[in-house]
């Protein structure tokens, strides 16, 4: 038999007169804590001399709402009540409990309406909703209904209970010694020698200790902040800027035509707002319609103040780039910015209508695209990603571009974003002289193959036991080609 601690002793003689108890009332009789005291039995468990069984154990209980409507009925059946032959929609509108019942009722098949008048089915009603109301039970299909709406609440206890077994029952009639044990070393014990005939707690290195859930940013915020931290040491400097942005400088200032498909309602969150334009409007305007003073032909047509005067949500930060060069015209620059970006997209595992984008500028005198190659390879490289290569691309504010992918085990080649040098279109009308590099990646798809995720979506969920089990560092799952 391994020897007992003190504690285990302890827990033992009171087992013995208990038999069986909760960890609660043990931690009063021995002047602990629950939680220590299950940690004790676990050590007396494992040694056969005594049992311990975790009970888990749910509670429904209506929420403050819920109360509100034990007493008055569900807002459905209120409203149900009231419905009469040649009862009216708008008979209804006024009833305190319309919003909510109106909308259940239909769901439920209770009613439907022809025209304006209201008839109701006769053959169904709200009884099973009220039972499980007052009365409910923990899985039961009107019950989990009432909890997905917030009118009850479901809350689950933990508790232990604990035993001795007949080889501890033995064990304590043979007779324990209940000597005082050191936990801790002192430097008066350590410089005397005391220390060598103490009574030393024991422990077992073996015995894995308590799990213990520190506070911590989530997995995708430290990743954003891991590439903030990673271009501020490569000597950027941080853009910041509005979500709501004119279509002037989210389309037009990137020599984007007003009858590109992108400006479409279908791609872009317009706004009933509309935004001044800026000083220095009409160069842009040349820009587009004949080339301005430069070797551009432009777009050609009529350019619209109108469309560009349109606010919409940012469909990329892009946008803050180009402004930050209007404001910034004289080399050198070095810049970033890593904001949310809005786009009308259908929620799936691969797509959201908003999302993290990370965009960079450089311009200087003498930089050339193989410049910004390097800049790529070099972060990418210090994400983790150890293959990096590059494909011919196009963009409409680039010449030439390129696509960066990187090498991912198990997917192979990854594109990660976009690239290239801005156009003079692009920045002749701000007066910038100098070659502009620039870039784009979606955060999200980043985040994505460093976590090791199949939805996107999990990205922006607060699921508690995720950011527990997630590592505060997360290595790319990324690896040289075989």
């Amino acid at each position: 038999m391994a020897e007992l601690t003190l504690n285990e002793k302890r827990l033992l003689a009171a087992l013995a007169d208990l038999k069986e108890t909760n960890a609660e009332h043990l931690a009063s009789i021995m002047n602990a804590t629950p939680d220590s005291v299950v940690q004790w039995a676990h050590l007396a468990k494992d040694k056969g001399l005594a049992k311990i069984e975790r009970i888990v154990e749910k509670t429904i209980e209506p929420t403050e709402e819920g109360n509100e409507y034990r007493k008055f009925n569900l807002p459905e059946t209120q409203l149900l009540a009231v419905i009469n032959p040649g009862t009216q929609v708008a008979d209804l509108q006024n009833h305190k409990s319309f919003k909510i019942g109106f909308g259940q009722l239909r769901k439920k098949g209770l009613i439907h309406v022809e025209g304006s008048a209201i008839i109701k089915n006769e053959s169904k009603s709200t009884a099973a909703e009220e039972s499980a109301l007052r009365n409910p039970r923990s899985g039961e299909p009107y019950t989990k209904e009432l909890i997905k709406r917030g009118i009850l609440i479901e809350s689950e206890t933990v508790r232990y209970a604990i035993s001795i077994t007949s080889s501890g029952i033995a064990l304590v009639n043979q007779g324990l010694d209940f000597k005082e044990e050191i936990g801790t070393l002192t430097r008066e014990q350590i410089l005397s020698g005391a220390w060598k005939t103490a009574s030393l707690r024991k422990y077992d290195i073996k015995k894995l200790p308590k799990t213990v859930y520190p506070g911590k940013a989530h997995p995708y915020q430290r990743l954003i902040d891991e590439m903030r931290q990673i271009l501020l040491e490569m000597g950027f400097t941080e853009m910041h800027g509005e979500i709501v942005q004119s279509a002037f400088w989210n389309f037009d200032a990137l020599f984007q035509p007003q009858d590109h498909p992108a400006r479409e309602m279908q791609d872009t969150f317009y706004l009933n707002e509309q935004a001044p334009l800026s000083e220095g409007w009409e160069r842009l305007r040349d820009m587009h319609e004949h080339g301005g003073e430069t070797s551009s032909t432009g777009w050609g047509g009529k350019w619209n103040p109108e469309k560009a005067k349109q606010c919409v949500l940012r469909t990329h930060t892009t946008s803050l780039s180009i402004q930050y060069l209007a404001s910034h015209p004289e080399p050198p620059v070095k810049a970033f910015c890593i904001g949310r970006v809005y786009r009308r997209e259908a929620i799936d595992p691969t797509h959201t209508p908003e999302f993290e984008q990370l965009e960079g500028i450089v311009m200087d005198k003498d930089v050339t695209f193989r410049h910004l190659l390097g800049f790529l390879k070099e972060f990418y490289t210090r994400m983790g990603f150890e293959d990096v290569r590059f494909r011919p691309g196009f963009f409409p504010y680039t010449e030439p571009s390129v696509e960066p992918e990187i090498y991912v085990d198990g997917l192979g080649w990854v594109e990660m974003g976009g690239a290239g040098v801005f156009r003079q279109e692009v920045t002749a009308p701000w007066g910038v002289t100098s070659p502009v590099l620039a870039w784009g990646l979606g955060v999200s798809r980043v985040a994505m193959l460093r976590m090791g995720l199949k939805d996107l979506r999990q990205l922006y969920q607060s699921d508690l036991e995720w950011i527990r089990s997630s590592p505060i560092h997360a290595p790319a799952n990324a690896g040289r080609r075989p």
